[in-house]
């Protein structure tokens, strides 16, 4: 049977694993985020015995995933110290020799729950994350989304809730989606974390209102079968229907559809993978790219 490596790169901690092609992860190693050579070396050790035939790479962004571009495989402008620039595609292959998969961590995510999770047998899905930062990664006839660069949908820009004074902590944007929702800007505005508050407060209240806001742009543009929730904040599973019925309240019926009316309850969820839909992923991402080097 072959095995395949993934890599969950995150800010604070990278996630390597290796699995088969049936989405089964066999084990997970966790190693800190520091230097980009630091960390890398660790990751490239743990994968040094273990035979595999391809790597995938879902990690923090941005980065780069235009596979003509002569920094291909790179992040780039990120805020995490050290990392800005660091090729981490290139060296990986230099280390491996292997074929490299590789995208955001949430554009694995949502190809991981196309494949084996909550969005398995469809051909399109959105994953979204909410937890230190806030990010979606897609998948559309089957193929991930990607443009000029991959997409930012964390950082839309959102109604203020009509209650709400927090003038946002996005150090680009202020008061974009995660300015205003993530777990970061949660714990500002009420000075204590997410899973400190109570059920009934009123955090859940503009947590909703903006999330819901931001599922509804996706629902308009991109007309995906599945929407999935992930990430931190979203463990408090009192969320969920506070969000369905805002959805349902800001798209006042112009979009007719059963999944989006009797059926939100199945439209609207967790994920299918739960905490492994990232590193998932990252092993969706290794067999896609061995599959390519087959054609």
């Amino acid at each position: 049977m072959k095995i395949y490596g993934a890599i969950e790169g995150g800010g604070t901690k990278f996630v390597c694993g290796i699995g088969t092609e049936d989405g089964t992860i066999q084990e997970t190693v966790t190693i800190p985020t520091t230097t980009p050579e630091e960390t890398m070396s660790k990751a490239m050790a743990y994968f040094a015995d273990k035979g595999v035939e391809a790597i995938g790479i879902g990690t923090f962004g941005p980065v780069d995933v235009n596979v003509d571009s002569p920094t291909y495989g790179s992040v780039t402008s990120t805020p995490k110290p050290y990392w800005s620039g660091y090729d981490i595609v290139g060296y990986v292959k230099r280390v491996l020799n292997v074929p490299v998969g590789f995208d955001t961590d949430v554009n694995a995510a949502a190809l991981g729950e196309l494949l084996w999770g909550a969005a398995e047998g469809l051909r399109s899905c959105l994953y979204m994350t909410v937890g230190t930062g806030i990010g979606a990664g897609a998948v559309a006839e089957g193929k991930l989304v990607h443009g000029l660069t991959h997409p930012e949908m964390g950082h839309i820009i959102v109604r203020r809730h009509p209650e709400d004074r927090y003038e946002g902590k996005c150090p680009f944007h202020g008061d974009c989606l995660e300015g205003l929702a993530a777990g970061p800007a949660v714990e500002a505005r009420w000075g204590v974390k997410a899973s400190e508050l109570g059920v009934d407060h009123a955090a859940w209240r503009f947590q909703s209102y903006y999330i819901a806001q931001a599922l509804v742009n996706y629902i308009l543009i991109l007309s995906p079968e599945k929407l999935i929730l992930g990430g931190g904040v979203m463990h408090q599973s009192h969320l969920f229907p506070l969000i369905r019925m805002q959805v349902k309240e800001l798209l006042k019926g112009y979009v007719h559809h059963p999944a989006l009316d009797q059926e939100i309850e199945s439209y609207i969820v967790k994920p299918g993978l739960g905490d492994k839909a990232g590193i998932s992923g990252a092993l969706a991402l290794a067999v896609k790219a061995a599959e390519a080097l087959e054609v």
